[in-house]
């Protein structure tokens, strides 16, 4: 019977703790140098060090060489029939009471169940120690009972061989059945075996990418199919109007639709114009004529309220009549002096530059002449609105790009399903409104234009008719097909400009003649030949002449799947 010593010097219970990460060969050193006779040993939750039998056997080894009573302190059911074949307490706390669990069953000759008990030798006594008193009993019970008296080596009936040995049984003891050990059962290092795992789904995965990646994205295809295709150029002159009902091919004429779209500009300028609002000057003048032509006694002409006079080029002008009465002859009689009276003038202009000196010389129409002076005009400068400044501003709106006016008007054309005609591309007579007038006081005046633009559309289906019928009577027949009419890119001129509704346009087409080759369907059809097959398929095609198929990367020897991944480039003969 296998039984747990204990000793009288015991110096009783130690509690160790096993961190996850440590080693078999740290937890040993723990246990060596224990001064404790009996070890409780705590292990974490999923200890991967002591799943393995092994390390289990090298664990009880160490404790009994060194003469220390274990107890795995562990709640995890994996380690109980480890701890079992080997013959380890273990209890569920350090409170609780040890047990050695069940061992596994191992096939052997004898079928037979044997049942060890565990007895303990006190050293004040001879006899076996109880089990089931054992049981009820802690672990620090068990260390305090060896205090009472020391046991020596001869007191231990039989001791736990951690090799698994079998001894030569006591006289006294009954004889432990001996279980053949099966050499085919082997525990297996959970660790190992889960990375072993782990690196077989990484490499197997590692190679499914791999052959996705070789196999799938990489492979690439360009066929090249040289054809006698050729180039045919449509020159029509069309008449499109929006009074037309229907297509006249004989006269060209097209029906048409106008597309308008309005479009309001804003374009703000400084005013230049300057205006002087201070005070006129005011003053009088008195007027003189000598008249020496016959008849000498008939006075001149009364210079009338509104008259303008001017002295040293600044303009005033009669606030009341000048009228002339007679003074007297002179020369010997033979001319007649005539004086008006003194009249209020105003300067014409505001400014302190028509002030002026005292009897300054005025002149006046009819050759008067006369004396007189003008004070009291200022100055204030405002700046105002000139002509030139609206002029300048409604300029530039005009020459303002339009290109995303065309744009739109074709994007709207499009949308109906018409094929737009850019040369009708019109702009009307911009309707313009100014903040200010001219002559009115401000520092810039804004200027809006709100302009209509049109550009007339035709149907598509009009165009082909017309280009068709040129192109058929320049294909080889039962060779050639239209490959592309070329209305789509079309080109339109003008010598002259239209209206809104009708243009007179000169139109050029370029269309595609050769053989009739579907590229969308021709990848679908070719998906998974080889380069042969491929060369014999499109050589059926009347109008090929030759045809080029090249695979990438290198270990690629057919067409892929995917048509995104297939190139189909179709060159056309020199004309």
């Amino acid at each position: 019977m296998a039984k747990i010593q204990s000793l009288n010097g015991t110096t009783g219970k130690e509690t160790i703790y096993v961190d996850v990460d440590d080693e078999i060969t740290s937890i040993i050193d723990k246990v060596q140098v224990a001064k404790g006779k009996v070890i409780a040993l705590v292990l974490p939750k999923r200890a991967p060090v002591l799943q393995s039998i092994v390390n289990m056997k090298l664990l009880k080894r160490t404790a009994d060489n060194a003469g220390k009573n274990l107890v795995l302190v562990t709640s995890e059911n994996g380690l109980m029939p480890l701890a079992g074949a080997v013959g380890l307490y273990v209890a569920s706390t350090p409170t609780s009471k040890p047990s050695v669990p069940n061992a596994p069953t191992v096939p052997g000759d004898e079928a037979e169940d044997v049942d060890e008990q565990l007895d303990i030798v006190d050293g004040n006594s001879d006899e076996d120690f109880d089990p089931a008193t054992a049981a009820s009993k802690t672990v620090g019970e068990l260390a305090a009972a060896g205090a009472v008296g020391r046991a020596t080596n001869d007191d231990v009936d039989e001791s736990i061989d951690m090799d698994e040995e079998s001894e030569a049984p006591a006289t006294d003891a009954v004889a432990e059945p001996k279980l053949k050990k099966d050499k085919k059962l082997k525990v297996p290092n959970f660790d190992s075996f889960r990375k072993k795992i782990a690196l077989g789904v990484l490499g197997v995965v590692a190679l499914v990418v791999a052959w996705i990646f070789a196999f799938s994205v990489l492979p690439k295809a360009t066929i090249t199919i040289h054809t006698d295709s050729s180039t045919i150029t449509t020159d029509l002159n069309l008449s499109i109007d929006t009074a037309a009902k229907a297509l006249d091919a004989t006269n060209g004429i097209v029906p048409a639709t106008s597309q308008s779209q309005q479009k309001t500009s804003t374009q703000q300028v400084a005013a230049t114009g300057q205006q002087n609002n201070g005070d006129k000057a005011t003053g009088t003048a008195k007027f003189s004529v000598q008249k020496c032509t016959q008849p000498i006694g008939v006075p001149p002409a009364d210079l009338q309220t509104g008259s303008s006079i001017s002295s040293g080029g600044k303009t005033y002008i009669l606030q009341e009549d000048a009228s002339y009465s007679f003074s007297g002859f002179s020369s010997g009689g033979t001319c007649a002096n005539y004086t008006s009276n003194t009249a209020n003038i105003q300067a014409l202009r505001a400014g302190a530059d028509y002030n002026t000196g005292n009897n300054v010389t005025f002149t006046a129409s009819g050759g008067a002449s006369g004396t007189g002076s003008a004070k009291g005009g200022t100055d204030d400068i405002v700046k105002v609105v000139t002509q030139s400044d609206i002029d300048g501003a409604t300029g530039k709106i005009t020459s303002a790009d339009s290109d995303s006016i065309k744009q739109q008007l074709k994007a709207n054309l499009a949308s109906k399903g018409l094929q737009s005609v850019p040369s009708t591309f019109l702009a009307g007579d911009p309707l313009v409104t100014t903040s200010a007038q001219v002559g009115d006081k401000a520092d810039n005046v804004t200027v809006t234009s709100v302009t209509t633009y049109t550009m007339l559309g035709v149907q598509k289906a009009d165009l082909q008719k017309l280009v068709d019928a040129n192109v058929t009577s320049h294909l080889d027949k039962g060779k050639q097909v239209i490959l592309d009419d070329g209305v789509a890119n079309a080109k339109f001129s003008q010598a002259n400009p239209g209206t809104a509704n009708t243009a007179t346009v000169a139109m050029e087409a370029k269309s595609l003649a050769g053989p009739h080759i579907d590229a969308t369907q021709l990848k679908k059809t070719l998906a998974g030949k080889k380069s042969g097959d491929v060369k014999s398929y499109i050589k059926q095609t009347p109008g090929v002449s030759d045809v080029d198929v090249h695979f990438s990367p290198f270990w690629v020897g057919s067409v892929p799947g995917n048509a995104s991944k297939v190139t189909v480039n179709i060159v056309k003969a020199e004309n």
